[in-house]
């Protein structure tokens, strides 16, 4: 209902369950991420036979390109959303592994990064996970040695794009789900990629938890009490961990301030640390990474600069700060003409200088008819600066400014006719400063 504010609650029956499911305000779309297994297959099928939220629905078929008949299950799963009266939509994605990441991590990836893209504010994500798939990831986190984000498994709601995802289904046993298809007659597809145990949750499925039910037969539902258990857990864990991340975090640069970081002992400077890599949203780092960050890096004397490098990202300190940074391959800056005229000049693939109107800066007038030049350091460089005596190298500039060394290579000089003018948005040189107020500019550096 566009546009319309209203909470929707339907009743999903299946099996001997009724799963209450709210999805929430607003309701604007509901996408069932649907494969055409028994699984999804059977959520569509309740969405479907629920009145209040069939108007809204979608069927989602990530089409991954990874087997054969990848190409006739789209078709079926087609086939069958129009069948229940269920619009159908076909998202194709390169599932292709990268480098250091497994064939299951790149697939899921590239299926939730497609369908994270459709889901808009008001949206819904529902997905058919169930009690014994909660079973096999809480394992494979046990096995992986992750501490309680981990153990804690799925969970039942969360923000995905810029809506919500459910999984309405993760407290049903898969006894039931197939209980419901045989029931109604439902025909699915199986993926043969499914029976092989090269992949670590197949083997999980095939080998081990079969064995572990002839032991344990509710273990699927022991299992899944301890992931909510871990869950309640981490929520005062990230409670007292916002607590400490926020005296130590400096939102401007999204840095750690290093010395009070390490008033803390070694427990909450883990903590910390692992913290601020949920915020920049990197993938949590090893207990091992942890501890060589804070070795390393942190306790490194203040005069040295460490690096520690992995999965994309390379740990810094300078001064007081520890920084993360993204590992980016960087050419050397090219020295560049403004053309005359222009506002702005693309520095590199991730900056822009912008002149701007200003109340004191270099004279429109002069930047106007002066040939500027876009350089960048190659040693020695000197400026004079208004108020201040005598000439100052760029480098000792820097170095009051708290500059880090890895970004002072970066900085765009500007030169006009030759003569250097200006240090990106940083210092304009006093042989070129004004404060004209009606006809001045200033720079901006993006990134």
């Amino acid at each position: 209902m566009q546009g319309e504010r209203r909470k929707t609650k339907g009743s999903l029956v299946c099996g001997d369950s009724i799963l209450k499911i709210d999805l929430g305000d607003a309701l604007q779309r509901v996408y069932v991420a649907y494969s055409g297994g028994v699984d999804s297959h059977v959520l569509l099928h309740l969405c479907a036979s629920t009145p209040q939220i069939k108007d809204q629905l979608t069927a989602v078929y990530v089409h991954h390109g990874l087997q054969a008949e990848a190409e006739i299950w789209a078709g079926h799963c087609e086939k069958t959303a129009k069948g229940l009266g269920v619009e159908f939509l076909t998202l194709r994605v390169n599932a292709k592994a990268a480098s250091g990441e497994s064939p299951e991590e790149a697939a899921r990836n590239a299926r939730y990064a497609a369908l994270k893209s459709l889901i808009n504010a008001g949206d819904v994500l529902l997905l058919a996970q169930h009690r014994e798939d909660q079973l096999e990831t809480v394992l494979l986190q046990l096995f992986r040695g992750s501490g309680l984000p981990g153990l804690s498994g799925m969970p039942e709601r969360q923000a995905f794009g810029s809506g919500v995802m459910l999984r309405p289904l993760l407290n049903t046993p898969k006894q039931a789900i197939c209980d419901y298809a045989t029931t109604h007659q439902l025909s699915w597809v199986e993926d043969p990629s499914n029976q092989s145990n090269d992949y670590d949750r197949n083997f999980l499925r095939n080998a081990v938890v079969p064995l572990l039910k002839q032991r344990w037969p509710a273990i699927d539902k022991t299992v899944s009490r301890s992931a909510k258990h871990c869950a309640d857990a981490q929520l005062l864990v990230e409670e007292v961990a916002d607590e400490l991340f926020n005296t130590v975090f400096n939102p401007a640069d999204q840095t750690l301030c290093i010395s009070r970081l390490t008033e803390h002992h070694s427990h909450p400077q883990q903590l910390i640390i692992r913290h601020w890599f949920r915020r920049l949203g990197l993938k949590m780092p090893a207990q091992a990474q942890v501890e060589r960050i804070l070795n390393e890096v942190v306790a490194a004397a203040g005069h040295r600069d460490p690096v520690l490098s992995g999965q994309g990202y390379s740990i810094r300190r300078y001064r007081n700060k520890l920084y993360c940074l993204k590992a980016l391959e960087q050419e050397a800056p090219q020295d560049l003409v403004w053309p005359n005229g222009q506002a702005s000049i693309n520095i590199s693939h991730d900056q822009t200088l912008s002149c701007e109107p200003s109340s004191k800066g270099i004279l429109r007038e002069q930047w106007q008819k002066a040939k500027v030049g876009i350089r960048f350091r190659r040693g020695g460089e000197k400026i004079s600066l208004p108020g201040r005596q005598g000439h100052h190298t760029l480098k000792n500039l820097f170095q009051e400014a708290g500059i880090p060394p890895w970004e002072r290579d970066m900085i765009p000089l500007i030169y006009l006719d030759g003569t250097l003018a200006a240090v990106g948005d940083l210092w304009i040189s006093a042989k070129f400063y004004s404060e004209n107020t009606e006809g001045c500019i200033g720079f901006h550096l993006q990134s």
